[in-house]
């Protein structure tokens, strides 16, 4: 089995719209999953994210099946990034693909010069 986490790409768009389905599917009734929901609305446009420069999405594969996906927000010189979504199907989740995910994305983020990072974590 390969494990890899990569940049995303126009291909992806497909798994990432439906991951992401399932990911906001999986929030509704949870603590604090409601009030993000609320505040953060889905993403209209996968193919635009997965061909901006710098990249804003990676995604985790198992032998070349995406499993996980981050979106992230680049920040300029001196500026926050942002991470808004993360989620790793559950057969594949205690693998590390979102810390991978994570750290690919912060590493993006001190290349273009980010100084900091927020996100949201909830429980589970």
């Amino acid at each position: 089995m390969s494990f890899e986490v990569r940049v995303a790409v126009p291909d992806d768009v497909p798994i990432l719209a439906e991951l992401e389905r399932e990911a906001r599917t999986a929030l509704v009734g949870t603590r604090g999953g409601d009030a993000l929901l609320a505040e953060q609305h889905a993403i209209a446009d996968w193919a635009a994210l997965t061909t901006a420069s710098p990249s804003s999405v990676w995604v985790a594969t198992i032998d070349d099946v995406v499993v996980g996906y981050l979106q992230a927000s680049i920040p300029g010189r001196g500026g926050t990034g942002i991470v808004h979504q993360v989620y790793v199907v559950p057969d594949a989740r205690e693998l590390g693909f979102g810390d991978d995910m994570l750290l690919a994305a912060m590493d993006a983020m001190r290349t273009a010069g980010g100084v900091t990072v927020e996100g949201w974590a909830l429980p589970g």
